[in-house]
């Protein structure tokens, strides 16, 4: 290991999930890096047969556990349980990557900017599901991906990154999510890394709202990835 990987403090991240994982495996990819500065230490899912978990296990994340929210009387008695399943890992931030279950304010104070989300639309456009062919129904040019941290309203909260994505005349819902989706294992890492580093913080911008501001190094990376980057 080189002395610049070893002098790296590497944060301890716990992704949760529904489905496949790919995502998730974008980002275990990258915490494969002993530079990187976070580490996977636990992935959590809500259904026994999402195909992320033998992925997490295949890469030898430590902690990998089913917790099913149909088990449970209420949604903060299913996340006081994933609580108790992050704090065992050690978990200091959370990354959500398929994860498809609403969380309560309870669970999102407790992860206070150390919560953050993928979706796969350029926010504060196309909140919620179905966000492609929402896009090409709307006859959009651009279409794209966000990670930001997450708040209580759905697919809200202050932008790390985003990726943008050009929309074809015979896109498809299904093309385009393709094509999309490769920008998100793209910047999901990146955002990460980001939160991980210290190198971003909330801020209020003069009129109050919350935005993201970057320090050091970082802050001369772009945070939107545009179809004239390469």
């Amino acid at each position: 290991m080189s002395p610049a990987a070893a002098s790296v403090t590497r944060r301890r991240v716990g992704i949760l999930i529904s489905g496949g994982g790919s995502n998730m495996a974008a980002l275990i990819a990258a915490a494969q890096d002993p530079a990187y500065p976070a580490e996977i230490v636990c992935v959590v899912s809500n259904r026994a047969d999402a195909g992320g978990l033998a992925k997490a296990r295949a890469a030898g994340v430590p902690h990998v556990v089913v917790v099913d929210h149909r088990t449970h009387p209420t949604r903060e008695d299913f996340e006081r349980t994933v609580q108790a399943e992050l704090e065992a890992a050690g978990v200091e931030i959370v990354a959500l990557a398929g994860f498809m279950r609403l969380l309560t304010p309870w669970f999102i104070a407790r992860w206070h900017d150390r919560l953050i989300n993928i979706h796969p639309a350029l926010l504060p456009s196309y909140k919620g599901l179905h966000t492609h062919a929402r896009a090409l129904a709307d006859g959009v040019k651009i279409a794209g991906c966000t990670v930001h941290f997450v708040r209580p309203e759905m697919d809200v909260g202050p932008i790390i990154v985003q990726a943008a994505v050009p929309v074809r005349d015979d896109d498809t819902p299904e093309t385009l999510a393709a094509r999309v989706l490769t920008q998100e294992h793209r910047i999901y890492p990146s955002a990460l890394a980001r939160v991980a580093s210290g190198a971003v913080r909330v801020a209020r911008d003069g009129d109050g709202n919350e935005v993201v501001r970057t320090e050091g190094a970082v802050a001369t990376e772009a945070s939107l990835i545009s179809p004239d980057r390469p």
